[in-house]
């Protein structure tokens, strides 16, 4: 019996750039598959142009699905600890064309591709939304999820 294919995920909050490359390189993953609906960040290595470098030296490819990524609604939601209402509003965000059609190509890349990680900012997965695109993809295609956690500095 063939062993079901991992999909690992990852947040940086709280975390340099170096750890969470150590941590994905150590995973062994081939792709790293950005979930966030804008891809820039204030921390140092998270922007995408830099974060696409800093893989690139690893040898890991970058891909942004900026689909999957959380409205700004559900953002400001997250933000003042409305969890239930981002879930509203991340549930009605997967029905959209562009949402569903971007969970088809992940799917796609964790069937055909090496190991694939999927990074957010938020570091704790049951806080994130993408758990919940992470168990959309196991229940689809039968994946393991493997929720990795860079070290702190």
């Amino acid at each position: 019996m063939a062993r079901a294919k991992k999909l690992f995920t990852i947040g940086y909050e709280q975390t340099p750039a170096k750890s969470v490359l150590d941590e994905l390189e150590a995973a062994g993953v081939k792709l790293l598959v950005d979930v966030r609906a804008v891809a820039s960040s204030r921390r140092p290595g998270f922007s995408k142009n830099q974060l696409a470098a800093g893989l690139d030296e690893r040898g890991i490819s970058y891909l942004h699905l900026r689909g999957l990524g959380t409205p700004k609604s559900g953002r400001e939601a997250a933000r003042s600890g409305q969890f239930g209402v981002l879930h509203k509003i991340y549930a009605a965000h997967l029905k959209t064309a562009q949402a569903k059609e971007e969970l088809d190509e992940l799917s796609a890349l964790v069937k055909k591709s090496g190991p694939v990680c999927i990074l957010c900012y938020e570091r704790d997965h049951a806080h994130c939304h993408r758990q919940w695109i992470a168990e959309i993809i196991e229940h689809r295609d039968g994946v393991k999820i493997e929720n990795l956690a860079a070290r702190q500095v």
